[in-house]
Parts: structure tokens; sequence; C-alpha cells
């Protein structure tokens, strides 16, 4: 077995369940796409998407020697009850948020996939990677055969849709490359641009930040602006309904992945319960959550909004 086919059976092994290799070569034509969106303003005052330019459009730029990068998927789809199913004051949050952050569950095993790869191979450097680091993991992942982006701009499998995480390492060892996915398999379907409410999705594959559901309850600081005023369709932290209505998510399966399994009361919060959050409280619910992202400032702004456009529509 070649070292190539050791790391595939060591990443499966260790809960991914998409795993390819792809040489470590610019990215030129995603860097262009890049550039022309941040020029158009479309990221917002996400300003770290203007860092690093050089890495994004060249993955050698991150390890000096880098040959190749290990691209993985991690599937983190439950099929658990959705918050805001309970009602109208349920809080709707997104389902990567659910469960512990997958920076730290990814890393996790990547490390021990690395430190196995060191092993397997001597002299052989590598860096981890998450979406904390300044890659194009989307066009990675298409360019080492994971999948294809989707028209809502995430990535998609035909195994697990678009219910994945991606992580990569970069290494300076050669290894034997897998073909880029061949093709888009969206076809001639829109139901993410038609049913996203906000009309973020402004184009095929290109996203609106400004607009977006999950940009203004995660990323954006102060007031929510007044354009997402009965909008927001409940969701007091991102948003899924793009990935909802794909017809590749139809392949879904449950995780195997118990890090990625809904923590404790994260079903049961209400708009209520995020608007008055105190400190202690935030502590001890989103301990180790992606969802600190949004501090407790924001997760209170957002239900306070929601809770104000519930009122307004009450007879």
């Amino acid at each position: 077995m070649s070292a190539t086919e050791r790391i595939k059976e060591r990443a499966r092994a260790l809960g991914f369940v998409g795993v390819g290799v792809a040489p470590v070569e610019p990215l030129d034509e995603p860097a262009r796409r890049l550039a022309a969106w941040l020029l158009a303003g479309r990221h917002g005052t996400m300003r770290y998407m203007e860092r690093h330019v050089e890495a994004r459009r060249d993955p050698g730029a991150l390890l000096p020697g880098a040959r190749s990068i290990v691209s993985l998927a991690a599937n983190y789809y439950t099929a658990r009850r959705a918050p805001g199913d309970g009602g109208t004051r349920s809080a709707k949050i997104s389902r990567y948020a659910w469960g512990r952050d997958y920076h730290l569950v990814l890393r996790e095993r990547m490390e021990a996939l690395l430190s196995e790869i060191r092993e397997m191979i001597p002299g052989c450097e590598g860096r981890v990677a998450t979406d904390a680091t300044p890659l194009l993991e989307k066009a990675i992942a298409e360019r080492a055969g994971i999948g294809w982006i989707g028209k809502h701009t995430n990535l998609i499998t035909r195994t697990h849709g678009s219910w994945i995480f991606l992580g990569e390492i970069l290494l300076t060892a050669t290894l034997e490359y897998d073909d880029p996915f061949p093709a888009d398999f969206c076809g001639s379907c829109v139901r993410c641009i038609e049913a996203c409410p906000t009309g973020a999705i402004v184009g095929e594959r290109e996203l609106d930040a400004t607009r977006c559901i999950s940009y203004a309850t995660i990323e954006h600081r102060g007031e929510l602006p007044e354009s997402f005023r009965g909008r927001m369709d409940g969701w007091a932290y991102g948003c899924d309904v793009c990935q909802d209505v794909c017809p590749w998510n139809r392949f879904a399966e449950e995780t195997a992945i118990e890090d990625f399994a809904p923590r404790d009361g994260i079903l049961d919060l209400t708009l209520e319960d995020l608007a008055a959050l105190s400190g202690e409280r935030y502590d001890a619910l989103f301990d180790d959550s992606a969802m600190r992202r949004a501090r407790r400032e924001g997760l209170s702004r957002n239900a306070r909004f929601l809770l104000e456009d519930a009122m307004e529509g009450t007879p």
C-alpha cells in the first residue's frame, strides 16, 4: 500500500468521509473571482478576507517546500429536531453550531493524522489548516476531487450533500494526486437561489454577504440593519435555508462524530433565553461552541430583533 493510500485509510478511520490529494499549485482563477467579489464589497465588514492575498492564491505560501495538500471532509449532519420547530419563539440555530466547535474537532483529528504521516514519511513537514486559515478551501476540495461548489457557494459531495466541514493538511512530501472533481451536478436547479429569505444569492455561486442572514447574525457588529426586518425567517444564529432545500442533501446521513451531536439545551433555547443571556449562562451554554463567534451581545441582539418582529406581526 502506497503512502497516499495509507493516509486516506487513516483519514477515514479518524472519521473523515471524504479525502483527496492535490498538488500545491496556484489557484489563479478562484483567486481572481475572490478579488472581484471583494472589489464589489460583497464581504461587508469581513476585512480579514482582504488580508493574506498571496496565501489564498498560492497555498504554498503557508508552508515552505509544500508539494501536496490533503483535502478532508467531515460530515456534521444530525437528524434531530431543528431549533425553531417548536414554535415562533424558538431560537433557530444553524445546524453546524449545534455541537462542539468544529475548528477544535477538526484540528484534533488532523493533528493526529499529521503525526501519523510524519511516521509514515520520515522528514515530511506539514501544516494543519481549518477555515480560520487563509486558504481557498472549497477550490482546493474541488481540485482534490471531493466535490463541487454549488450555486449556494457551499461545497457539495455526492455522498453527503453539503453538510460537511472542510480541512486541509499541507505536506512537503510528493504524493499521488486525485483528479479534480469532474462536473457541476447542480444542473438547472435554482432552489437555493429561490428559497433564500433575503435574496443573498445574487447569482449562481455568488453570495452578497451583506444580505445574508448568517453574516448578519454572526459576523456583523452593531445593530442589525432595518433591511432584515421581517425577512430573517426566525434565524437567531446562522441560516440553513439554502442547504435545507438542496436536493443533494437527501443523501445526508447521521454523523458518526459524537462531538457534532447537539449539546445539552441547544435545541430547546427560546428567543427570550437568548435575549436575556447573562455572562454566566452564556459561558455555560457555549463553552467550546462555534456560537461564541457572535459573542453574547450579538446573540442577544439577534433575539431581540426577532422578538420585535414577532410582536409587530401579532394582531
